[in-house]
Parts: C-alpha cells; sequence; structure tokens
C-alpha cells in the first residue's frame, strides 16, 4: 500500500489553528524501538518515509528542532525544491518555511550553513536570561521566553501557526510537558536494530498524554506511518 496523495487544502494553517499553534512532532523508530542507527537516523528512514519527510516540511510555517539534532543531523538550508515552493504559494503559504533552533546556551555555530545561507531568516529559541553573541545575531533572530508555550506564542505574532518539529528526543519530551504537542506522525521502521540507541523521548517525567489513533498506512517496503492526534 503507497503513501495517500497529500490532501490539498485551501491554506494549511486557518484550516487546522482555529486561532491557534497546530505543532506537529515527526519521528521514525525501529520496530525494537531505535532512534537511530549508528548516530543517524537516516539508517532507519527508507524512501517512502523520506517523501513523507519532505511533504511535512512543505506543509509547515515553521520547523522546530533541537540544537543537539541540528548538529548532530547537520541540517541544511531549508530550500525546499521547485514544485513543493509552487505548492506553498498557491496554498497561501511562505514560499519557505522558517527554521526554529531550540538552544538553551545559544551554543550554536553562526557560519553553518543551514542558518547563514537560509533562504529565509533562521531563529532561535531560548530562555529569557541568554544572551546572544554579535555573530549569531547577525544570522538568526533571537527569540527569548520562560517556557516553550511562550517562546511558541511569539512564533504565532509572527505568523507561524503551522510547527512541524523533528527533535530530539530531549525536546520532544519537553513540549509534552508542557502539553503542547497536538499531533505525533511516528514512521516505524521494519528493521530490529538492536540495544544501544535511545528512545524518541527523554528527559525529565511528565503527565501521561493521551494521543488517540487518527490514520495508518503501509507502504511497499514495510514502513507503517502512524498519525496520533490529541484524545
Amino acid at each position: 500500500m503507497r503513501l495517500p496523495a497529500p490532501r490539498p487544502q485551501t491554506h494549511p494553517s486557518g484550516h487546522w489553528t482555529c486561532g491557534r499553534i497546530v505543532l506537529k512532532v515527526n519521528f521514525v523508530a525501529s520496530l525494537d524501538g531505535a532512534t537511530h542507527i549508528d548516530g543517524l537516523s537516516a539508517g532507519l528512514s527508507g524512501e517512502a518515509d523520506k517523501r513523507l519527510f519532505r511533504q511535512l516540511r512543505r506543509e509547515c510555517d515553521a520547523l522546530l528542532v533541537g540544537a543537539g539534532t541540528f548538529r548532530a543531523e547537520n541540517y541544511r538550508p531549508l530550500t525546499l525544491d521547485a514544485p513543493r515552493r509552487a505548492w506553498r504559494v498557491e496554498h497561501g503559504l511562505a514560499e519557505y518555511p522558517r527554521l526554529v533552533v531550540v538552544s538553551r546556551n545559544l551554543a550554536l555555530d553562526p557560519s553553518h550553513p543551514a542558518l547563514a545561507a537560509a533562504p529565509v531568516r533562521a531563529a532561535v529559541l531560548t530562555t529569557d536570561d541568554i544572551a546572544a553573541s554579535a555573530e549569531l545575531s547577525k544570522v538568526v533572530d533571537v527569540i527569548r521566553g520562560p517556557s516553550l508555550a511562550a517562546g511558541l506564542a511569539q512564533l504565532k505574532s509572527l505568523g507561524l501557526n503551522q510547527i512541524l518539529c523533528e527533535g530530539g528526543p530531549q525536546l520532544f519530551a519537553a513540549l509534552a510537558k508542557e502539553d503542547l504537542i497536538d499531533e505525533l506522525r511516528l514512521s516505524l521502521a521494519p528493521l530490529l536494530a538492536g540495544p544501544g540507541a535511545g528512545r524518541i523521548t527523554a528527559g525529565l517525567p511528565h503527565e501521561v498524554r493521551r494521543m488517540r489513533l487518527a490514520d495508518w498506512t503501509v507502504s511497499d517496503d514495510g514502513t507503517l506511518f502512524l498519525t496520533y492526534q490529541r484524545a
């Protein structure tokens, strides 16, 4: 069974938000729970998962990622290809999504291509008491807030209503702790990776957050795509 074609929307942000931010989290994991092979998630991701990955990026206003994942996965500028850019413009979105990196200490390299060569100015979400270097401030907007909820509210004030989070596990847990997750797109790769890799969530415990299964699809390579939404 192949992935279904994306459903056309008049305006993705307005259609789903009803006046508020919608936060989606996207993860891939092995059948035995591994989040990476040899330190990278790419080893778990087949062509069908890559298609979903590209589709989700196409539909978001902003791409949220933790600083650790940003560095480990060596993010590239969010340029998107011409068909996806055209789709975004046709559906009322900006030509490119905006990259937002979550960092507590702002230990980011301002010359990193994903920041310095971003097609639209990237942003860094951090706590109130952190000062950015002059070099970093030249290439990103620093958004400060006492919590992730406050930071996301500031993103909304910038017109960024559809937020896609690509991890990592620490950020996933922090978002769940503040009960900010509206949807989880989980891809289960048909692999047994063995022990060693961590789970898709890590950090401090939080209350149980109940989700409901909204959709599922199986690709030709056996990857199971699960969509869970707020209960």
